[in-house]
C-alpha cells in the first residue's frame, strides 16, 4: 500500500514536472508570437498611413508605387 501511494506521488512529480516544462516553453512561444504579431500590425499600420497620404498628396506617385508592387510597367 505504501509502494502504491509512492508510485501515484512519484507519477504525479514526474506530471506536474513536464506540465511545468511544456507550459514554460508554449507559453514563451506565444509570447513571442504575440509581440511578432504586434510589430506586423504597426508596420503594416504604418505602411498604410504612408500609402493613404500619398493618394491624398500625389495620386500620381501612388499609382507608380501601385504599378511597380503589382509589377506592370511604369
Amino acid at each position: 500500500m505504501i509502494r502504491t501511494v509512492a508510485s501515484i506521488a512519484a507519477i504525479g512529480l514526474i506530471a506536474w514536472i513536464a506540465f511545468k516544462i511544456v507550459f514554460g516553453v508554449a507559453g514563451g512561444l506565444l509570447g513571442l508570437l504575440f509581440s511578432l504579431a504586434m510589430f506586423i500590425l504597426k508596420v503594416a499600420l504604418v505602411v498604410g498611413l504612408v500609402y493613404w497620404l500619398l493618394t491624398v498628396f500625389s495620386p500620381e506617385t501612388a499609382r507608380k508605387m501601385r504599378n511597380a508592387i503589382r509589377g506592370e510597367s511604369l
